[in-house]
């Protein structure tokens, strides 16, 4: 299978955003990261079986128990990780706002975090970060280094099945072990599945790809990979998708 150029905004509808709000302070690098659908996706996550979860996980399984995505804000440098009650306060108050800058509804809006842990996530350089995000979005984004820490290279992903493309990008360096890791994958498709099968195709590309990938044997906190399919481009043959999907998983689990 063949690569094409982009990561997740290759795919028919999705346009993204990364850049610089103040976060990561020292190091000036990008920490703000927007992935967003012109139309309501169909939508499926696999998360970190570690006993302690982060509160954007928490978030994020909420908002998509309905199988339905939209967007997905991402920050990071500080992982809202042991923050109680504020931790979860926090994140859904940037699905409010993301929701709110993007005109969608606020349950479609999913949460990441990753960086440093047992922090508050600073919520005024954040809120002030998703001011006029809506402009800000396009196919030229930099949402592939701005969801980085320890990282040396950005991963990002896209292949071309027929008139189907799939799309992604991911962090992960250290803390990496099944199941999965400090490992972040937002994957976009133009492919018609409803959330169930994508349920079923992504637990099965995770298993042969993050879930086979070991570093230093920590299972982190804040695992996700999230597939969203937003239909535009039609129906293809499920065994052809998987296949695909299992090419886009096992290439990001290398980088």
């Amino acid at each position: 299978m063949k690569a094409i150029n982009g990561g997740i905004t290759a795919v028919k509808g999705f346009i993204a955003l990364g850049k610089f709000i103040g976060i990561k302070k020292k190091s000036k690098k990008k920490d703000f990261a927007v992935i967003y659908s012109s139309k309501v996706c169909n939508a499926a996550g696999v998360f970190t079986k570690n006993e302690v979860k982060g509160a954007p996980l928490i978030v994020t399984k909420k908002h998509l128990a309905d199988g339905k995505a939209q967007a997905v804000v991402i920050n990071s440098g500080v992982a809202n990780v042991c923050t109680g009650k504020k931790g979860i306060s926090d994140a859904e108050k940037m699905t409010e706002l993301a929701a709110k800058e993007l005109g969608i509804k606020q349950k479609n809006v999913l949460v990441a975090s990753t960086g440093l842990i047992g922090a508050y996530l600073p919520m005024d350089i954040i809120k002030n970060g998703i001011k006029g995000i809506k402009k800000e979005l396009g196919k030229n984004s930099n949402a592939a280094e701005a969801i980085l820490t320890t990282d040396t290279i950005k991963k990002e992903i896209a292949v071309k099945v027929g008139k189907i493309t799939i799309g992604a990008i991911a962090k992960g360096a250290g803390m990496i072990h099944p199941n999965m890791a400090t490992m972040l994958c937002f994957i976009g498709t133009d492919a018609e599945f409803q959330a169930k099968e994508l349920k079923q195709m992504l637990k099965i590309s995770v298993n042969k790809s993050f879930n086979m990938t070991s570093v230093d044997y920590d299972t982190s906190t804040s695992d996700m990979a999230i597939l969203m399919a937003n239909g535009l481009a039609g129906k293809i043959n499920k065994t052809q998708f998987q296949k695909a999907l299992d090419f886009v998983c096992i290439e990001l689990a290398k980088k």
